[in-house]
């Protein structure tokens, strides 16, 4: 049975009503997190700010045997005070918070409108891996945001909060420059973990092949610690290790995925 073939009119106006879904879709999730984000903000975005967030708790107990690979995480009475210096910053942050938010959460039906109007382009044996790609791609892409939220921000934030070049110098850290760090580090892991998928679409092109990856592996661990150390700019050798090891295990995922 032959498929229905689209004309480029028709083409052009299938995008424009994917891009005005789209839109529509993006302004309900920004206005839900507007109301929302008085909460958001003080329970999650906030939340690396106090001792009491999980990873350093748990990072607490284990520092507590004195292990000298481990940070120092046994201050329990850890906090940082973000102050506002512009007037309408807390203004703007809320907006531009809740539009990144709203861009987080709508991220799988961006994908789907994605797959939708590419999909009559593909051949039926094309559809079921590029399809596959796109969840595999939105699972991952999601799995680098919470390993930024979890793990690489906090240990960015606290070790740089705690830096002192000199004991006279009181760090007070501004609105602006708290949420430029938080959103920085949380979407660049975000799209770190696109690798494996990026290596994947490379070799499907015909442009890499696993022994491409296997060939340049000692130069891909040497720019992996370098972005390592580039994402979290700790002395701390468990810090670089704890960024550096899902990273080089994405790389390794990634030949995985490769064509021979």
């Amino acid at each position: 049975m032959e498929e229905k073939q689209m004309t480029f009119w028709a083409h052009l106006e299938d995008l424009r009503w994917s891009l005005i879904r789209v839109v529509a879709v993006l302004l309900v999730f920004v206005i839900v997190c507007f109301c929302a984000m008085p909460y958001l903000f003080d329970h999650f975005v906030l939340a690396p700010t106090t001792s009491d967030f999980p990873l350093y708790r748990w990072l607490s107990q284990i520092s507590g045997s004195n292990n000298p690979l481990l940070p120092d995480f046994s201050n329990d009475n850890y906090s940082v005070e973000i102050i506002n210096i512009n007037v309408a910053s807390q203004f703007l942050t809320h907006i531009s918070t809740s539009f990144w938010f709203a861009l987080v959460l709508m991220f799988p039906y961006l994908i789907f409108e994605i797959w939708r109007f590419v999909q009559p382009a593909l051949f039926r044996e094309e559809r079921r891996s590029v399809g596959l790609a796109f969840i595999g791609g939105t699972f991952m892409f999601f799995l680098g945001c919470a390993v930024g939220y979890m793990l690489v921000f906090p240990f960015t934030f606290r070790f740089l909060t705690e830096y002192q070049l000199s004991t006279s110098i009181v760090n007070q850290i501004s609105l602006t420059s708290y949420m430029g760090n938080f959103l920085m580090l949380i979407f660049v892991m975000g799209i770190v973990f696109e690798l494996p998928l990026l290596a994947w679409l490379l070799s499907k092109m015909g442009l890499v092949t696993k022994s491409f990856f296997r060939q340049y592996r000692k130069h891909a661990v040497v720019i992996l610690l370098v972005l390592s150390a580039l994402i979290t700019p700790s002395g701390d050798p468990f810090t670089l290790m704890v960024v550096f090891l899902p990273i080089y295990l994405l790389y390794e995922l990634g030949i995985k995925f490769s064509r021979d």
